[in-house]
């Protein structure tokens, strides 16, 4: 095996079971040990794995970093466009909708065209961005709180006494992550709040790109089974066969 595919079948491992340690790669390659220290050297340098004392880990398996709201919008963006076209045929006039934090939902936000909506969001830029529309028909509310500012959206007690009152008709939400099954994000108040939200809508949409599956994160707050759907984008064919052993995906 030269060394291009071995550092290839190692990447493959590390991703798939997450951690690996090096014994299991000189047994499964039947290589040395001092030359798989050597690829794990030249992965970690690519960016593909993190080195830990007797192994490695993948870099794309777990959500270690939450990303800022500022970062999130260079990732992914046409993805996100494709799949907030693909949310709007889902909304109707005269819907009452709860939108989450996150970029694919402030994508959303700023391709609704309708006359008719109530729309509830706890996330500051998804409100920004409605309140240019607001009309007497088309009503945008903002839940106040606490704000977490690496996303900038509203959580905490405040938020969450306000929303127990509250029921919707529609609720679109994203993620950091999905990973067998299970929905998860970087902090517990915003996992509450989401939960919140989830039990008190009748449809339940997840909006999310390829890259979030598979991975992991803090905590989770719900499973694929419990929503109406996923909108999703097309780019990576085998991760989307996974959501759809789950439940169905517009695409």
């Amino acid at each position: 095996m030269n060394k291009h595919d071995r550092l290839d079948a190692i990447a493959k491992l590390v991703n798939k079971k997450g951690t690996v340690r090096t014994n299991e790669i000189v047994d499964g390659l039947n290589v040395s040990d001092m030359t798989v220290r050597r690829d794990l050297v030249e992965l970690e340098n690519q960016g593909i794995l993190t080195k830990i004392h007797g192994g490695a880990r993948s870099n794309s398996t777990f959500q270690y970093k939450e990303m800022s709201h500022k970062e999130k919008h260079t990732h992914q963006m046409e993805e996100k466009r494709y799949i907030a076209k693909k949310a709007i045929s889902l909304i109707e006039d005269g819907d009452t909708l709860f939108l989450g934090p996150g970029t694919t939902v402030e994508i959303l936000a700023e391709e609704m065209n309708h006359h008719s909506l109530t729309i509830i969001t706890n996330c500051l830029p998804v409100y920004k961005i409605l309140l240019e529309k607001q009309t007497t028909n088309f009503r945008v509310y903002l839940l106040g709180g606490e704000m977490r500012h690496l996303t900038e959206a509203f959580v905490g007690e405040m938020t969450n006494t306000i929303l127990e009152k509250l029921r919707f008709s529609k609720m679109f939400f994203s993620s950091n992550g999905v990973n067998n099954g299970a929905v998860m994000t970087s902090s517990m108040d915003e996992a509450y709040t989401q939960q919140l939200a989830l039990e008190h809508s009748i449809e339940k949409y997840l909006l999310i790109d390829h890259s979030k599956v598979g991975k992991e994160d803090f905590t989770s707050f719900c499973h694929l089974d419990d929503l109406t759907a996923v909108v999703m984008d097309v780019t990576d064919s085998e991760k989307l066969d996974q959501i759809k052993s789950y439940i169905e995906v517009v695409e």
